[in-house]
Parts: structure tokens; C-alpha cells; sequence
């Protein structure tokens, strides 16, 4: 057991070590500095850029900025909705997988396209290898650069005293995914590929088991799929099972490589802000409000999945290997329970074991690790969740100094804070608006037609606190653009597939819309020298003031849900 603690400590070490420096050459290359890779990528941009027509050149407002994300998004939807309901007749389908039906399409096309991958699908079954790589692995790529250039638009929105224009969008995306997204996945496929994950357009494998039966076991061009579904913090499974399956995640070594892939981006994101703008302390600042977070959830976690279960040990049964219900032996429980809560803080939604049978502590830890959606978080998008937080920390503070707040030399004002408060509200408001539509008509076996097929409680294989969590997790999951789920939930079902879509769309892009446009309001305003009176955001004290902020909200937002749902379950343990 002590190994296992060992291995997920140098796990986080190996991932901060490997982040510092990768921020840096993050920060050059979205401020146009030379870097290594330019001989290689400048002559693809450049024939990118006259084939398209795009100047990458001219400089774009905010609200250019949004325009032409909110387009090339709009776009995607829909060749990807005719892909998924078309691959039936297309080529690369081996096996022979059926076209999806449109609410089926309708919600994998959005979930995939907002970096969520909520899978209602099984992976092998559900799409065919030309949809797997032209359609969703393109989407990991795109969705991620999305998100990374939104972030590069906050970088330079920071930095700039007073500017109308804050760079190109076209350039940074084409950047997130030429220069840092596409070398790292080559990397980490040819790992993977090494270790045994398949990469093959061969259909159905016949296996002989050690028992002499016959069995046909999927495989396709796995290793490059998974690769960047952890880079890129999307999480989309190439198999149903994730990577808890075999061929996606063969060893002790590949799950490693996958931890520290889906971790690293989102590290060095934030020390790219500190190289930035050159203030380098501000990241330090923000990565350590993060990592507390970040440990309050993990540890609690860890030590409920190694010690397991209470009622079991009330039994006098003992537990060696803690809770491996749902867990592969080759990982164990320690660092499976470390991948639940780094792979939902980190919104990659990725699985190594299922979450559903995690203790109900774990579950809890889970849940919350979503719900506050600001350590570390997905690609890009994690520094737009935490700025948020920012913005009504600056607020907060100047109220109780009497000053005018401030941040990095420009005031921040009603018509900022507002679009934080909205925003910072969103979240817990499309959680628990859509718990709570589920809840009532499973509760009520409400029969609305096509809608349920008949029977609402045809969803739950699981009755009262742990069926609630269940229907808890998937909104949780769907609006912190996660992906993971509690499987015991049937969600492939017009309702399901059509609310849950609704809250992707409206939890993806209006959490980005809101910073961006906060940092392009407060990038035209006036610039302030700093004097003795200006509030230091890149304090202890002012960190201590975030996480109070982010903490007072997930609490007053969240705790009577959890409280009827995974913590009721925990203690029933007990009894």
C-alpha cells in the first residue's frame, strides 16, 4: 500500500516538473517567439492560411474573438451530425456499427464538440473507425485548441494596459494544435503503442480464452485516439470501457503516461500566464489555491477506496486490497482513486475504473471535484473558470478595504461583476435545475411517450440515495464539460440525450463568452499604477480569498444535493 501512495506522489511530481518548462515554451509560442518547432509548422501554417484565406495577421476584438469561435463550433455540429447519422454506409466500418439515431447524434455531436464526450454510446459498437478519427478524434483536437485559444485571447487581454485588440483567434487555435497538441500526441501514441494499445484498421479480433472459448474482441486505431483524448482533456473513450479496458490502457507504465498526458497542459497553462505576463508569482499564486483544492479532494478519496468498506468490515471481513469493486487489479485502489479525482478536476471525464462503485466518500469527492469546475480544469478553459473567481475575489476584497477594486491595474466594475456573478451562478443553477426535472419524474414514474419509452424509472438501476447520486453525476458531469458518468444510469434515451445536450451547449460557451468578454472590457479601460493602497492579487492572503470565495459558493450551492445523495449514502454505512 505504501507503494501505491509512492507512486501517485511521484505521479504529481514527475507532472509539475515536466509542467514548469512546458509553460514556457506555452508562453512563446502564443506571444510569436521563435521556438524549436517553427521550421517544422510555419510552411503547414502558412499553406493553411492561403488555402483558407484567413489573415492571421489582423488583429481581432473580443467580440471578434467570440464571433469567430461561436462559428467554426456552429459548423462542426453539423458535419459531425451528418457523419455520426450516416456511418452506417460510409467506408472504415469493419464491424459494421449502425448510424445513430439524431437525439443519439444530436448529443454526441455537441458533448464531443464542447470537449465533454459524454458517451451515451458504447465505443466499439456505437461508431465506426472513420467516425472515430475523421469525426471525434478530430473533435478532441479542435475542441481543445478551442478552449487553449480562448485562453490565449485572457493571456493577452491581461498583459495589454490598454488595447482595443488582443490577437488573432485563427492564429492561436492553428497554433494549439500545431504546436502543442500535435507533437505531444505523437509522443504519447507511440507509447502507447509500444505497450500493446492496438493501431490497426483491422475489424474484430477471434481470441481463444485461457477457458477454450472463442471470443471477438474489438480493436481499430486506438493508440492515436487516446492519446490526445488525454491531452486534450476530452476523455472520449475509443472502447466502452475507457480506459479501464486492456487495450486502451495495458499497464501499470500506460497508466502513468495517460495520468501525467491529461494533467499536463492544464499545469503548464498556468505557468504559462506567469511567462506571459511576466509576473510569475500571480501563477504560483493561482496553482497553489488549485493544488490545496486539489489535495483536499484527493486525499479523502484515496483513503476511503485503500481502507473500503465500513459495512464489509462490520462483517469482520477483512479488506486487504481496500474497495476494488469496479477496478482493475493492475492499477489498484490508490491510484484509482487518485485518475477519479484528478481526471473530474481536471475535467478530462477519462475513467480507469468505474466510478459508480467508488466508495460513496469517493463519489462525493467526485461530484464536488466538478461542481467547483476551477482547479486546474480543462484545456484553456481552467484559468477562464478560475478568473471568474477572480473577478468576485477582487470585489469582495475592495468592499472590505473601501477601495475601488482593482486588478492588474484596470477597475473592475458593476457591469464586470455582474457577468461574473451570472456566470458564477450558471453553473450550480443548470446542475440542479436538471437534477431536479429527473428526480421528479423518476420519483413520480412519469410517462411522457417517446420521451421515456414509457417508464422514467426505467433509468435507475439503483433505488433512493445512490439513484439520485446517479442522476446528480450526469448533469454535474454534462455542465462541467466532464464526460465521466455513473454507469448505473440509462441515459441513452431521447430525454437524457436531448437535456443533458442543452446543458452542454449552455455550459461550455457562456463560461468562456462571460471572461473573455470581462478581459476585453477591462483591456480598454484606463491603465492604473500600482500605489500602496492597490490590493496585491498575488498574495497569500489574496489566494486564501479566492479559495474562500470558491469554497463559500460550492458550499452554499451544492451541499444540500450532496447531502442527499452521496453523503446520506456514506453514512447508511455506518449503521
Amino acid at each position: 500500500m505504501n507503494t501505491e501512495i509512492s507512486g501517485i506522489i511521484a505521479l504529481f511530481v514527475v507532472t509539475l516538473l515536466l509542467a514548469i518548462p512546458f509553460g514556457k515554451y506555452i508562453a512563446r509560442v502564443y506571444s510569436g517567439e521563435k521556438t524549436l518547432l517553427d521550421p517544422v509548422f510555419n510552411p503547414i501554417e502558412k499553406l493553411f492560411y492561403r488555402f483558407s484565406g484567413i489573415d492571421a495577421n489582423r488583429e481581432m476584438n473580443w467580440k471578434e474573438h467570440l464571433t469567430a469561435l461561436l462559428g467554426i463550433n456552429f459548423v462542426w455540429f453539423f458535419l459531425s451530425m451528418f457523419l455520426l447519422m450516416n456511418q452506417g454506409w460510409l467506408p472504415l466500418n469493419p464491424d459494421g456499427n449502425p448510424s445513430m439515431s439524431p437525439d443519439l447524434a444530436f448529443n454526441t455531436a455537441i458533448s464531443f464538440i464542447v470537449n465533454c464526450n459524454l458517451q451515451h454510446y458504447s465505443g466499439e459498437t456505437g461508431v465506426s473507425y472513420l467516425t472515430q478519427l475523421i469525426g471525434l478524434m478530430y473533435l478532441h483536437f479542435v475542441s481543445a485548441a478551442t478552449g487553449m485559444a480562448a485562453g490565449a485571447v485572457l493571456f493577452n487581454a491581461m498583459r495589454e494596459r490598454q488595447a482595443d485588440k488582443l490577437g488573432n483567434f485563427y492564429n492561436y487555435f492553428l497554433k494549439s494544435c500545431t504546436r502543442i497538441l500535435l507533437p505531444l500526441s505523437i509522443v504519447v501514441a507511440i507509447i502507447l503503442t509500444f505497450n500493446g494499445t492496438p493501431m490497426t484498421f483491422e475489424g474484430k479480433d477471434t481470441i481463444t480464452t485461457l477457458q477454450g472459448d472463442l471470443v471477438q474482441v474489438s480493436r481499430g486505431p486506438a493508440a492515436a485516439f487516446v492519446a490526445i483524448k488525454h491531452l486534450g482533456t476530452n476523455g472520449g473513450g475509443f472502447f466502452g470501457a475507457n480506459s479501464a479496458h486492456p487495450l486502451e490502457n495495458p499497464n501499470y507504465f500506460t497508466n502513468a503516461v495517460e495520468m501525467v498526458s491529461q494533467m499536463i497542459i492544464p499545469f503548464a497553462f498556468i505557468f504559462a500566464l506567469g511567462y506571459y505576463l511576466k509576473r510569475k508569482k500571480l501563477a504560483w499564486s493561482i496553482f497553489g489555491v488549485m493544488t490545496v483544492g486539489f489535495l483536499l479532494l484527493t486525499i479523502p478519496t484515496v483513503i476511503a477506496e485503500i481502507n473500503g468498506s465500513p459495512a464489509i468490515q462490520h462483517l469482520g471481513v477483512a479488506q486487504p486490497t481496500g474497495s476494488m469493486e469496479g477496478k482493475e487489479v493492475r492499477f489498484g485502489t490508490a491510484a484509482s482513486g487518485y485518475w477519479s479525482i484528478a481526471t473530474t478536476v481536471i475535467s478530462t471525464g477519462s475513467v480507469n475504473s468505474m466510478h459508480d462503485s467508488s466508495m460513496p466518500l469517493s463519489g462525493a469527492m467526485q461530484l464536488l471535484a466538478m461542481m467547483v469546475n476551477a482547479f486546474y480544469g480543462g484545456c484553456g478553459v481552467g484559468l477562464l473558470n478560475y478568473y471568474v473567481f477572480i473577478i468576485l475575489g477582487v470585489f469582495i476584497s475592495g468592499l472590505m478595504v473601501g477601495r475601488t477594486p482593482e486588478f492588474l491595474g484596470k477597475k473592475v466594475e458593476a457591469r464586470e461583476v455582474k457577468i461574473a456573478a451570472v456566470i458564477a451562478i450558471l453553473h450550480p443553477l443548470l446542475i440542479l435545475a436538471g437534477t431536479a426535472m429527473a428526480a421528479y419524474f423518476a420519483a413520480n414514474n412519469t410517462a411522457m411517450g417517446w420521451w421515456f419509452n414509457g417508464n422514467a424509472t426505467g433509468w435507475l438501476n439503483n433505488p433512493g440515495y445512490h439513484g439520485f447520486s446517479e442522476m446528480l453525476y450526469e448533469y454535474t458531469s454534462s455542465a462541467a464539460n466532464n464526460g465521466s458518468g455513473f454507469e448505473g444510469l440509462g441515459d441513452n434515451n431521447p430525454f437524457w440525450n436531448i437535456s443533458t445536450g442543452i446543458v452542454l451547449l449552455l455550459s461550455r460557451y457562456l463560461p468562456i463568452i462571460g471572461p473573455v468578454a470581462i478581459a476585453g472590457l477591462l483591456a480598454g479601460k484606463k491603465y492604473i499604477p500600482e500605489s500602496a493602497g492597490t490590493l496585491k492579487t498575488d498574495t497569500s492572503t489574496f489566494a486564501i480569498m479566492t479559495f474562500a470565495v470558491i469554497a463559500i459558493i460550492a458550499a452554499l450551492s451544492f451541499f444540500p444535493a450532496l447531502a442527499l445523495g452521496p453523503l446520506a449514502e456514506h453514512f447508511t454505512l455506518f449503521k
